[in-house]
């Protein structure tokens, strides 16, 4: 199974051979590739999968993402893991 995971955008660096950026994962942060949405911006809220980003999103559909994946982890926790 694949999973892309919404996060902000906090910072670009586009001085180098690809357009890179800091995102924000609800307090953690992780660098991703930016060449799949060249109109990204500092702000925006995208899908990263596989340290690209791979698509834009409203920051409500981040939230409502992100909340989804929360009752995921939540639902194992309570089921265990075997």
């Amino acid at each position: 199974m694949c999973l892309g995971v919404p996060g902000r955008i906090i910072e670009i660096d586009d001085s180098g051979d690809l357009r890179m950026a800091k995102v924000d994962f609800g307090g953690i942060v992780r660098e991703a590739c930016l060449e799949y949405v060249p109109e990204a911006k500092l702000g925006d809220y995208t899908v990263i999968h596989v340290g690209f980003a791979i698509s834009l999103l409203s920051e409500e559909e981040a939230q409502e993402s992100l909340a989804m994946l929360r009752e995921i982890v939540d639902l194992e926790a309570e089921l265990g893991s075997e």
